[in-house]
Parts: structure tokens; C-alpha cells; sequence
């Protein structure tokens, strides 16, 4: 899963991120309210974290504007401002939570893994179905044909990315920011080679194909 980080400390920042990829996350950090308003607004992400005082676009105001674009990513802020009043106006900003600095590590996870389930329960599917494969998202087990298949790690978090974006073409860098958290633009050989392998295994004993390579850009899975 990736989260956002709009921090505008860099010690912070970094700190978050370190922490949350330990954690199994993958994280983005802007550090002001421009920035944080142009990857919110243009990337997909599964979380925000978002200080309050920002340079440019202080978080309320990012808050309310990402709602505005009808955007329901769970938003957790941070502030050192608390009082009820300012949990009160950032929850009424369109905040899921709120979290006073300072603040552990421990606690912070904590909200983001609950605001997570809570996202899960109410959007995300527990088993996604296309032509005959049938992948069950919360046991990780991917079946095509009746027939079982044995998928690493990798290769389940590719295969369920790669389902998230179903019938769009997803670009290399953008699939190795989700599942690797590197940007592997200068190796793209990483991405080909993943993907060759989870069509051996996904396809090639299959009449009907369903990852395409799309020349120059990426791939698309779907039905054809």
C-alpha cells in the first residue's frame, strides 16, 4: 500500500517514511502544501499524512481541497495544535483523524493501519475476478482454471496491482513505485523480466491472454 507524507520537517519526514517502509508501506514525502496538493491530485495513493502547517497551502486548506475533487483517501493530520477546537476544524476540513506531535512512532502506525481496514471494509473487494482467474485478495491465493498458482510475493503484489488498474495501461515506473518502491526507469529489464515470469504463470497455459504489453509504454491486463 502507498501513503503520502506531507511534512515540511525533513528529519520528520524521513522518519515517517524509514519507519512506515519498515513497516511494509510504500511512502512518497512532499515537504509543502504545493507539492503535497500536485502528488495527492495526481498520483493514487491508499493514505495522506498531512502536517497542518505547511508552507503555501497550510493541511486544512489541502484537506478541503482534495475533497473537493471528490478524492476519499483516509487523511490522517498532524499537528502540533491540540486542542479540541483544531481536532474539531480538521475533522470538519475532511480529516479521518487526527494525531498531536509530539507523538510515537507506535500510536501513528497504529491509526494508519485502523484507517486502512477501515478504507478496506468499505471499498476495496476481498476477491477480484476476470475470465476465469479468480484471486482472493485476502488469502493471497490466485486460481485460473480450477488450478492453484504458486505465486511469490512479488509476483501476488504485481498480479493484484496490476488488477487494481484493470483495462488501463499501467507504465513501468509507475509499477515500480507500487511494488518495489525504487524507480527502476534506468533497469527496466527489473520490470519486463517480473512480468514475463507472472505470465508464465498466469497465461501461458491459458488460450485467453490477459497481460498485454503496450510498445513503448507498459502493460494492461485485461480480457481481449
Amino acid at each position: 500500500m502507498k501513503i503520502l507524507i506531507v511534512e515540511d520537517e525533513i528529519k520528520l519526514g524521513n522518519y515517517l517514511k524509514q519507519g512506515l517502509s519498515e513497516a511494509g508501506f510504500v511512502a512518497d514525502i512532499a515537504v509543502d502544501g504545493l507539492d503535497g496538493q500536485h502528488l495527492a491530485l495526481t498520483e493514487k495513493y491508499d493514505l495522506i499524512i498531512l502536517d497542518i502547517m505547511l508552507p503555501f497551502i497550510d493541511g486544512l486548506k489541502l484537506t478541503q481541497i482534495i475533497r473537493e475533487k471528490n478524492i476519499t483517501t483516509p487523511i490522517l493530520l498532524l499537528s502540533a495544535l491540540d486542542k479540541t477546537q483544531d481536532k474539531v476544524k480538521g475533522l470538519n476540513a475532511g480529516a479521518d483523524d487526527y494525531l498531536a506531535k509530539p507523538f510515537d512512532f507506535a500510536e501513528l502506525l497504529a491509526r494508519v493501519r485502523s484507517l486502512l481496514r477501515r478504507k478496506s471494509n468499505e471499498i476495496k473487494p476481498m476477491r477480484i475476478e476476470i475470465c476465469d482467474l479468480s484471486v482472493d485478495l485476502v488469502k493471497r491465493v490466485a486460481i485460473r482454471g480450477g488450478k492453484k498458482i504458486d505465486l511469490t510475493n512479488k509476483e501476488f503484489l504485481l498480479l493484484e496491482f496490476l488488477l487494481s488498474y484493470q483495462g488501463e495501461v499501467v507504465t513501468r515506473s509507475l509499477i515500480a513505485s507500487h511494488v518495489w518502491d525504487i524507480n527502476f526507469d534506468s533497469d527496466r529489464n527489473v520490470i519486463d523480466t517480473m512480468v514475463k515470469r507472472l505470465r508464465g504463470k498466469i497465461d501461458n497455459d491459458f488460450d485467453k491472454k490477459l497481460i498485454h504489453t503496450v510498445r513503448g509504454i507498459g502493460y494492461i491486463l485485461e480480457l481481449r
